[in-house]
């Protein structure tokens, strides 16, 4: 990116704590054209009508030459790519099977059925805050509850979910800029070793299938189709990594932004009917995915009085058109009683969030207790350290003090 453009002051560190006045000034030019050839489309018509857009591609293979990207997680552990960086029909084959034991049509019960050890595990996390007068909202509660969330969706041994928790603290040093070349290091060990532990297990679930997804996907021929190990372990990377993420950055999100609206807090703590549509304002308000730039275009697109050209890189800034005036009244104040709150939180079209399922039921069993529980929170930091991830936004740490803690 250009020094001083946009899209680079939307990278810079600086203002990662609050990017919305980039935003809005982003949606002054609803396709905005980087120096780069990046184009920018920030509001929330055009988001969504370009992610719906078959010209457009999320594959690596349609990248223009001397396009550069991050490498994904499942390449560097020496798998081909997930099904997030495909498109049709391949996108929808992998989609579709591995959906199939994971939520409606054909299982529509698997994740429900994991709600009450859920939230066993989120009572386990806040029963640690016992005789502490301060915390770290992420390390403590936010980060380590999705980790054992995936574990019981994929079936990972209970013995092995201490090697997951690890793995996952270090694939995540690697975006923080505090870890340095060290943290890459780290980062790279973990996703190989994740890779070929994921290997393994795959095999031994084919030999001796248990619960949870892999199991169920591990056979090598089953009604609808079935992933090969490879696609398979790339899955597991994916749900393990980005929906890990996600989910933190979604309960890190909600607790500073309930911290900053007393009001609402204690809406909630009286009414904990007000969850529901209080986290989905939350995913408006603070998506934990801030844009999506791993696009291209496949043909010439014109969208808003421009003509974006084939084979330019293009970023769907989420968080922009989540706060378009355009779409929404008063975008940039919370409000849990929003009607029509029809947000890009999780994305939209085909590559719609995985685990969104996963990361909202997360969010409404912890949330309601965190705040039940846990007496007279209090913001030690405001704003807190930010992730250095400019697309996955949230807290690195969220420090607070607290008074006491009931059962």
């Amino acid at each position: 990116m250009t020094p001083g453009s946009l899209s680079a002051r939307i990278l810079d560190y600086a203002n990662r704590a609050d990017p919305y006045p980039l935003y809005a000034e982003l949606r002054k030019t609803p396709v905005r054209r980087e120096d780069d050839g990046t184009y920018l489309v920030s509001t929330y018509y055009q988001v969504r009508s370009l992610a719906n857009d078959p010209r457009l591609s999320q594959d690596p293979r349609n990248r223009p030459p001397g396009y550069t990207r991050p490498e994904q997680p499942e390449e560097k552990a020496g798998l081909p790519p997930s099904f997030i960086l495909t498109d049709p029909p391949e996108h929808d084959r992998l989609r579709a099977i591995a959906n199939r034991p994971f939520g409606p049509p054909h299982s529509p019960r698997f994740l429900d059925s994991l709600r009450g050890e859920l939230a066993q595990v989120v009572a386990e996390l806040l029963d640690a805050f016992e005789g502490k007068k301060e915390v770290d909202v992420v390390d403590d509660f936010a980060y380590p509850l999705p980790v054992t969330a995936i574990c019981k969706v994929l079936g990972i041994p209970r013995d092995d979910e201490p090697r997951f928790h690890g793995w996952a603290d270090a694939v995540a040093s690697g975006i923080d800029p505090q870890h340095g070349a060290a943290g890459q290091e780290r980062s790279q060990r973990a996703r190989e070793e994740l890779g070929a532990y994921l290997s393994h297990l795959i095999e031994t679930k084919r030999r001796s299938p248990g619960p949870g997804m892999l199991s169920a996907l591990a056979p090598e021929t089953a009604p609808g189709g079935s992933l090969t190990p490879a696609d398979l372990a790339a899955t597991a990377i994916l749900l393990l990594v980005a929906g890990h993420e996600t989910t933190v950055n979604l309960i890190a999100n909600a607790t500073l932004t309930l911290l900053r609206n007393p009001d609402v807090l204690q809406r909630l703590q009286n009414d904990p009917d007000l969850t529901v549509p209080l986290i989905e304002e939350v995913l408006r308000y603070e998506p934990p995915v801030q844009f999506v730039p791993i696009n291209v275009a496949l043909a010439d697109i014109d969208l808003a009085g421009v003509t974006i050209p084939k084979g330019s890189p293009v970023w769907l800034m989420l968080a922009a058109a989540n706060r378009d005036p355009q779409r929404f009244e008063n975008p940039d104040r919370f409000d849990p009683d929003r009607e029509d709150n029809e947000h890009l939180g999780f994305y939209t079209s085909i590559h719609y969030c995985f685990g969104a399922p996963l990361a909202r039921m997360e969010a409404q069993l912890a949330l309601p207790e965190l705040f039940r529980r846990v007496k007279n929170l209090r913001l030690i930091q405001d704003p807190p350290p930010y992730r250095d991830n400019a697309v996955l936004r949230g807290p690195r740490h969220l420090p607070v003090a607290i008074e006491d803690l009931t059962a």
